[in-house]
């Protein structure tokens, strides 16, 4: 049990560091394409660490799933599922900007962006609130 939760936090924080990195990442690589008008290795670099939380977000789940089960899913174990559900939505929508800019589409300014990040940054705090405390 102890190697699965190591395991399931060191999946999450690589899938944390992915969360927290590529939508700041969008606004240095926007830049960078409005300079080279082509993509770059800002770019690929940004594509690369999104492809490769994926995975890591995958093996969290699974082994988040497997602590839940093991913790009979108490009612803290769901309140943090719901929020790993948000912070999902939110992987899934940076991926979608992820594919634009490849394709050299930047539809968001650099101030959504920046708020974009931030609203992540509150996800984490609350999973880890419910985590820690375990209010139910």
């Amino acid at each position: 049990m102890d190697w699965v939760k190591i395991l399931h936090l060191l999946c999450v924080m690589g899938w944390m560091t992915s969360i927290f990195a590529v939508p700041r990442a969008l606004i240095y690589w926007k830049r960078e394409w409005a300079r080279l008008g082509e993509f770059g290795p800002l770019g690929d670099l940004t594509y690369r660490l999104y492809r490769f939380s994926a995975g890591l977000g995958v093996i969290a789940l699974l082994t988040g799933l497997w602590l839940g089960w093991a913790w009979d899913f108490a009612p803290w174990v769901w309140l943090k599922l719901a929020l790993v559900t948000l912070l999902a939505g939110h992987y899934v929508l940076t991926g979608r900007m992820v594919a634009r800019a490849r394709g050299g589409t930047f539809r968001e300014s650099d101030l959504f962006l920046r708020i974009f990040n931030e609203i992540s940054v509150l996800g984490v705090v609350a999973v880890l609130w419910v985590v820690v405390v375990k209010p139910f």
